[in-house]
């Protein structure tokens, strides 16, 4: 079984990644984030998830940076939760698409890994994405593994961001 996971960053890819190998899974990362802002944001993300792959064996594909794809999506929308379910569907959707087009039998995200994110949202929108697609969802909650990862990736110097990319996460963190 092929598996493509959407993979947000380095340290909240680390958990999903050994926990879907150990069920059987041949996982490949898909990292595919055009919320993230700055392009420097962008850029350390990148650069830390492509590192951790290369030094773990893991195939990783990075499509083109588009920004204007995640500003299209949510322009106007005021409501936090309802940008947030927009970004997610967005991301999900082109990871469906591309584990479709590519002969993947399931896709994952690791924002199921993540304390921060909305997990039943985006359980549902993964499973939407997964009927309208036609490609299968897999969901599990990756949680449990999340301080571990993170503290692992904190002791091997992995980039660790202190927001969720987008910019008004941005805004909101350094507003505090």
């Amino acid at each position: 079984m092929k598996l493509l996971l959407h993979t947000c960053c380095a340290p909240c890819m680390i958990y999903p990644y050994r926990y879907l190998c150990e069920q059987g899974f041949s996982v490949e990362g898909f990292f595919y984030n055009p919320n993230i802002h700055p392009l420097s944001e962008y850029q350390r993300r990148k650069e830390a998830v492509i590192k951790w792959a290369e030094d773990n064996k893991m195939q990783v594909q990075v499509p083109e940076y588009v920004p204007a794809e995640f500003f299209r999506a949510v322009y106007l929308k005021e409501d936090p939760e309802r940008r947030c379910r927009i970004c997610w569907k967005l991301r999900l959707g082109m990871t469906a698409l591309e584990a479709k087009n590519k002969g993947f039998s399931h896709f994952s995200t690791t924002l199921l890994v993540s304390p921060y994110q909305n997990q039943e949202a985006i359980k549902d929108i993964g499973e939407d994405v997964a009927k309208e697609v036609g490609v299968e969802f897999y969901y599990t909650d990756f949680r449990p593994g999340f301080r571990k990862a993170h503290q692992e990736a904190k002791e091997q110097g992995i980039y660790c961001q202190n927001y969720c990319g987008c910019i008004y996460s941005e805004v909101e963190r350094f507003k505090r």
